[in-house]
């Protein structure tokens, strides 16, 4: 939420600049994106001067150009003009040459030039092309007496600001507005000693001029509306707004529409209570009714969207249709126009969870219901339609022309909230005195109704959602006081606690150590993710996710079962910004949703039966291995190379790799990959190459190689590993090598696992270090060339040993696969 400085100062006389301020408001608890400084008008009119026209002529080469040469009091300079309004005499605004001007996002700088063999040092100017208007019929003709070489800003009179970016969190509601923000500065200098003052608006000049246009008001959801209040106000001119409107609402970025229009926006961003202004001739029946719209109704919202309703959603409605989405939106043909002479204005207090889901369900996020659904003050409805009937009149005219229509279906009494103080200075963990906490809390509003020793019963403004019990109320005494002026104690006390082991977190960054110094990047992506990755899919369905109730979008609307997708944004992203060559990791748990789980009959006791949440390890792999250079050539990345950095993290972890199972990959993931299982027959992880569909999904042209690790199946693998340390072996070890013509099903996994079976103890490992498939084989048949490493710590290993293990190992072979050696 933008605030701006200069805007907050009609609230609070603040001493401290806006740098300082900022700072306050981190340490409060609002805490400040960015601090920018800003001008009214963009770039400030920095080299805009006022001119006269002294002579215009026909352009000798167009039939609609004009050479003219204008006066900007320094020099005279030729201009060459299009604008069909141009003539001598005129007062004009001139850019000079090296002038910045802006349009939108784009800008440019006016350079000496030559139009049609015409020199034009400099640019007459209309009102859009520098930024204080919409014309571009003309250029812009000022009054004659306005002093020629006059800086434009200083005739526009253009303001500095600086704009506050503050992260407000969706507990804090009060503060999204500048008021708001001004009051718990107001807090926070009398906590500190600072004797400021705080200024609310006053409304006391608000009175009913008549009582010809009565528009009488019906709720029939209470529920959803406990509060609605509206007035009507007569023989209005709505016009451009005023400059101090139009400059208050561009700086923090709101687009000026209207006066009428332009006040409810700053009576929102003033005191965060969002208001809507109907064309009081456009209510027919003079009556306004707030009910559900009907399912299926159709609704044309004010940027001509045609929308299907919700029976659930509330609408306010005229004697015979609907015209606002209540809280949302405003309806097409309702809203205030330059047509409308009387308007009818509504403020109101809608339930929070109501708008909420409306605002979801359609998509639709506006300002209004970013606080609608956080919870505004039900007790401000009528200060606030008092405050904006009095700022109407005072830039559009007109009269109030009926007693307000208050509307009121609850009581909305402070919350009670009874606190200790002993208890508080326990857990703030300092006594800061009893009238320090009284202070603060008379700073921000909360009233003490009584006091019986050290408990205090207090009554808390019903606009403090988030202040409802006990540890609240610490809460905010202690981010008024500061945490910074909590001190340490000289002693620290502590217990003994009993690790897990393993320990999972050491382990994870045990592996996080290890993947970051082999050159992988972490990565941290959302748990939520897009339905659209899971619809294709047949392993991992749709169904089988865990849905989001209320998304804030569809690419928000489950919950992931893989990691992969998460780690195919990131290389999407840094692919299209041309950083191909990644290596990325990352922790994070998976969701799942088990329709069969849920029709178990202990399912009726835990409801959560159904659904599973398991921590796994992500890998991925992209682009070039090592880059081209003088030293070698470019090398791409290969499935082979994702193997051994996965066989390093199970190694690394206790799992013995020669007793682990592999087996190949089917699924629709992966274009093809394996399976690596332990001895029990868990899967630990999964290994492959992206399928080409996937890839294509997020636009993704390049290969990917990604590993899937089960990190809670290799931490029962690494609770049974036990480090042992033996002597180097004193005896050398033995290689001999095989040449295995076998069918093209078996599996080098399958031969290494055959020959640990046959010898258990020698046999160290197991290479293959060539596959031959092609001439001089029989079809159906490839080669395998293997290489068994023996040895035996305890001898010198003699040929007769060696030779009987080689045997057993053909006759295995041949028995079980049918190989025959080449």
């Amino acid at each position: 939420m933008n605030i701006s400085y200069n805007w907050l100062k009609r609230y609070i006389n603040m001493p401290d600049d806006a740098q300082t301020v900022a700072k306050i408001l981190t340490s409060i608890g609002l805490e400040v994106g960015t601090v920018e400084e800003v001008e009214t008008i963009r770039g400030g009119l920095r080299g805009l001067v006022v001119g006269e026209v002294l002579t215009c002529a026909p352009h000798p080469n167009s039939d609609h150009l004009h050479v003219t040469t204008v006066n900007v009091g320094s020099e005279v300079l030729p201009i060459v003009c299009g604008a069909p309004n141009v003539a001598a005499g005129q007062k004009v605004i001139v850019a000079t040459i090296g002038t910045v001007l802006y349009d939108g996002d784009q800008s440019f700088t006016i350079k000496k030039g030559k139009l049609r063999g015409e020199d034009s040092f400099g640019m007459i100017c209309a009102e859009d092309e520098i930024g204080v208007g919409s014309d571009h019929a003309g250029i812009i003709v000022l009054p004659q007496d306005t002093p020629v070489g006059m800086q434009a800003s200083e005739y526009y009179h253009v303001e500095n600001d600086t704009l506050i970016e503050v992260d407000i969190t969706p507990n804090r509601s009060d503060a999204a507005s500048h008021y708001g923000v001004a009051r718990d500065l107001y807090a926070y200098y009398q906590a500190h000693g600072q004797n400021i003052s705080l200024q609310k608006p006053s409304v006391d000049a608000f009175k009913v001029d008549n009582h010809d246009l009565q528009i009488n008001v019906k709720v029939d959801n209470t529920e959803a509306c406990p509060r609605y209040s509206g007035v009507s106000i007569k023989d209005v001119t709505v016009q451009e707004s005023p400059e101090w409107l139009k400059k208050a609402l561009t700086t923090i970025g709101l687009r000026p529409i209207n006066n009428v229009v332009d006040v409810t926006n700053f009576v929102l961003h003033e005191c965060g209570q969002a208001l809507h202004a109907f064309d009081a001739d456009k209510v027919k029946g003079n009556q306004i009714i707030v009910r559900n719209a009907k399912q299926g109704q159709k609704f044309v919202t004010l940027d001509g969207i045609e929308r299907t309703m919700d029976e659930r959603d509330l609408m306010i409605c005229n004697a015979e249709e609907a015209m606002c989405i209540a809280g949302v939106f405003g309806g097409l043909d309702s809203g205030v126009t330059e047509q409308t002479k009387n308007v009818f204005l509504e403020s109101a207090y809608f339930d929070p969870v109501t708008i909420r889901k409306t605002s979801r369900r359609h998509q639709l996020q506006t300002d209004a219901s970013f606080r609608y659904e956080r919870g505004c003050d039900p007790n401000n409805t009528l200060y606030i339609l008092k405050r904006a009937a009095l700022l109407i009149q005072e830039v559009a005219g007109g009269t109030i022309s009926m007693e307000i229509s208050d509307n009121k279906f609850a009581d909305f009494t402070p919350w009670d909230v009874t606190i200790d103080i002993n208890r508080v200075n326990s857990l703030i963990g300092k006594a800061i005195g009893e009238d320090k906490i009284e202070t603060i809390l008379k700073a921000l509003e909360i009233e003490i109704v009584k006091k019986n020793g050290s408990i205090w019963q207090l009554a808390v403004p019903r606009y403090r959602v988030d202040v409802q019990r006990e540890c609240d109320v610490v809460e905010d005494i202690l981010r008024i006081y500061g945490y910074d002026n909590v001190e340490f104690p000289e002693k620290l006390n502590t217990s003994l606690a009993y690790g897990q082991k393993p320990d999972p977190i050491a382990l994870q960054r045990r592996i996080a150590e290890q993947l970051t110094a082999q050159g992988f990047y972490e990565i941290l992506n959302n748990s939520l993710t897009k339905v659209a990755y899971y619809e294709p899919l047949q392993d991992l369905t749709l169904d089988s996710c865990v849905k989001i109730m209320n998304p804030l979008s569809q690419d928000l609307g489950v919950m992931r079962q893989t990691l992969l997708f998460g780690g195919l944004e990131s290389i999407a992203r840094n692919v299209n910004r041309k950083n191909g060559d990644l290596k990325l990791y990352e922790f994070g748990n998976c969701y799942h949703y088990s329709n069969e789980k849920r029709k178990e009959e202990r399912a009726n006791t835990d409801p959560l039966i159904a659904y599973s949440e398991e921590p796994h390890l992500g890998l991925w792999l992209t682009g070039n291995k090592t880059a081209q250079s003088w030293v070698r050539k470019e090398e791409k990345t290969s499935f082979y190379q994702l193997h051994a950095y996965v066989n390093a993290i199970l190694t690394r972890l206790g799992v013995d790799m020669p007793k682990t199972n592999f087996e190949r990959i089917h699924n629709e993931l992966y274009q093809d990959g394996l399976i690596i299982k332990a001895q029990n027959g868990k899967a630990l992880a999964t290994i492959g190459i992206v399928a080409r569909r996937v890839l294509k999904q997020l636009d993704i042209d390049q290969e990917v190689y990604y590993a899937d690790l089960d990190w809670k199946q290799l931490l029962k693998q690494n609770k049974q590993y036990k480090a042992v340390i033996n002597d180097l072996p004193k005896f050398p070890e033995v290689k001999r090598d095989f040449a295995l013509l076998v069918d093209k099903s078996v599996e080098f996994a399958d031969l290494a696992r055959a020959a640990f079976e046959t010898e258990k103890k020698l046999l160290k490992n197991v290479y293959l270090f060539d596959v031959y498939e092609g001439k001089n084989l029989e079809n159906g048949k490839k080669s395998y060339a293997l290489s068994f490493i023996l040895q035996d710590a305890e001898n010198t290993l003699k040929d007769t040993q060696i030779e009987n293990i080689m045997s057993r190992l053909k006759a295995k072979f041949e028995e079980k696969f049918n190989a025959t050696l080449r």
